[in-house]
Parts: C-alpha cells; sequence; structure tokens
C-alpha cells in the first residue's frame, strides 16, 4: 500500500477530514484504518481561531477519533514564535485559539484602548468587525510589527463554496498600510515540523487540500505530499503545480491503493 513507506501522516482538517461541519466521506474510516496499521498521525491546522481540544471535540463529532495532543495549530506556533522574540503586548484579530495561545506563553492580548502594542496578531476570525481591522491597520501604521498565523485566503464551507479566511483579513490590512505581514502557518517550516514532532518522528506525509498551503510547505521541506481533491485545489492545479504533489487522489482511500493517482493523471 501506498502509505506503508511512511512512519507519520499530518492531516489537515477543512476539506481533508471535514468541510464546514459536515465530514468528508471515507475520512474517519481512512483515519481508524492508519491507526489499526500502527501509523501515527497528527491532526495540523492553520487555522488558528480553536483550541486543540475544540479542535478534537469537532473531529470526534465527524467521526474522527483523536487527543488533544495530537492536534498542532498555527495559533501555538504563532504564539511560541512571539515568546522568543520577547514580545510582551499583542492586538489580536482572531478567535479565543489564537488568543489563549498567546496567553498561555505570558503575552498579554490588549484592546482598542492601548495604542501601542509590541504587534499586531491576526489569524481566521469568523466575527471580525470594520473596527477590529481599523484598529488593527492604526497600530500597524503607528509601528507595530504585524503577524499573520497562516495565509490561507480562504477555506472550504460546508455547502461547496470557498469563504474568506485568514489572508484575506491580512490582505485587508496590508492594503490599508502598505506593510508585508510576516506569515507563520503552512506553507512555512515552523508548523509542519512541530507536527511531525507531535507525532513521533519518522518518515512523514503530508494530506492536504490546498497547493499553496499544505503541498508547498511539504514540498519545501523534501517531504512525501497528497493532494486529496476534497477541498480546495483541483486536478488541474495539481497539474500546473511545479514541483507536483507526490499523489493525487479523489478521497482518503487512496492511500491504502497500490501507489495512488499519479498528479498528471
Amino acid at each position: 500500500m501506498l502509505v506503508d513507506r511512511y512512519d507519520a501522516v499530518l492531516f489537515d482538517l477543512d476539506g481533508v477530514l471535514y468541510r464546514g461541519g459536515r465530514p468528508v466521506e471515507h475520512a474517519s474510516d481512512a483515519v481508524a484504518r492508519l491507526r489499526h496499521l500502527g501509523k501515527r498521525v497528527a491532526f495540523v491546522t492553520n487555522n488558528s481561531s480553536r483550541q486543540p481540544h475544540v479542535v478534537a471535540e469537532r473531529l470526534a463529532a465527524v467521526g474522527v477519533a483523536a487527543s488533544p495532543e495530537e492536534v498542532v495549530t498555527s495559533a501555538l506556533a504563532t504564539a511560541d514564535l512571539l515568546a522568543a522574540r520577547g514580545v510582551r503586548r499583542a492586538f489580536v484579530v482572531g478567535g479565543e485559539g489564537l488568543r489563549s495561545a498567546l496567553r498561555t506563553v505570558g503575552i498579554e492580548v490588549v484592546d482598542g484602548s492601548v495604542a501601542r502594542p509590541d504587534t499586531v496578531v491576526v489569524g481566521f476570525d469568523p466575527d471580525v468587525t470594520y473596527a477590529a481591522l481599523r484598529d488593527a491597520s492604526v497600530r500597524v501604521a503607528r509601528g507595530a510589527s504585524l503577524i499573520g498565523s497562516n495565509p490561507d485566503a480562504s477555506f472550504p464551507a460546508a455547502d461547496g463554496e470557498n469563504w474568506p479566511g485568514a489572508g484575506a483579513l491580512i490582505a485587508a490590512i496590508e492594503t490599508a498600510t502598505g506593510v508585508r505581514a510576516e506569515i507563520v502557518g503552512k506553507p512555512h517550516a515552523p508548523l509542519l515540523r512541530a507536527a511531525l514532532e507531535r507525532a513521533g518522528g519518522g518518515e512523514p506525509l503530508v494530506v492536504g487540500d490546498r497547493i499553496d498551503t499544505d503541498i508547498d510547505g511539504a514540498t519545501r521541506l523534501g517531504w512525501a505530499s497528497v493532494l486529496v481533491l476534497t477541498g480546495v485545489s483541483t486536478r488541474d492545479d495539481a497539474r500546473r503545480s511545479d514541483p507536483p504533489p507526490t499523489y493525487v487522489m479523489d478521497d482518503l482511500r487512496g492511500l491504502f491503493r497500490g501507489e495512488g493517482d499519479g498528479p498528471g493523471s
């Protein structure tokens, strides 16, 4: 089987295991079968809005057994990066997962009453307001650094449409200020490296639905990748990608076939 050559399988979430609140067909069975085969798994997500235990609960709701310890989010990677730099105060556009991760490492999350925080951190926020984007932009213009948890311009919703993601919010602030954000999540290395460490190391296989984050991130590290066609990127996207994903498959049953589908097929 294709998966036999790999020790750890690192799964993206949205578009791979679920879309919105709906499970992706065959996904839960695939994860269960991997565990039965003795493969180690980790769940790695650019979505910074949820805490690991909430992500694990959401996976359970779509039939995928997962522990919080197996979940690695861009919020955790962002918090570790900023703590290492000695950041003390951050204005945040993002959900509780990002805010909690920052507080856990000792960074104060401030509101709009603080004129000059050290940094502005932006992640996915389904409840974002114009006022929040305005306040973030003003603080970046005053000299705060701009950090993005992840660059995803969109994410796959349950009805098959793509909705604005963290990258869209970051772009609004970049457009308003002329300042380019520093991005922490995929396709950058820290998040994927953390996920492999969480999975116990070994030879990794990265499974995702996006060329620009999941597949490019694996490629930069020299790791094998699977593009699964249940989310954002298409088979035509894979054909145009240089280099292409290692494998392309219609759904996660392809992990247990001989070689999966080649990227050009």
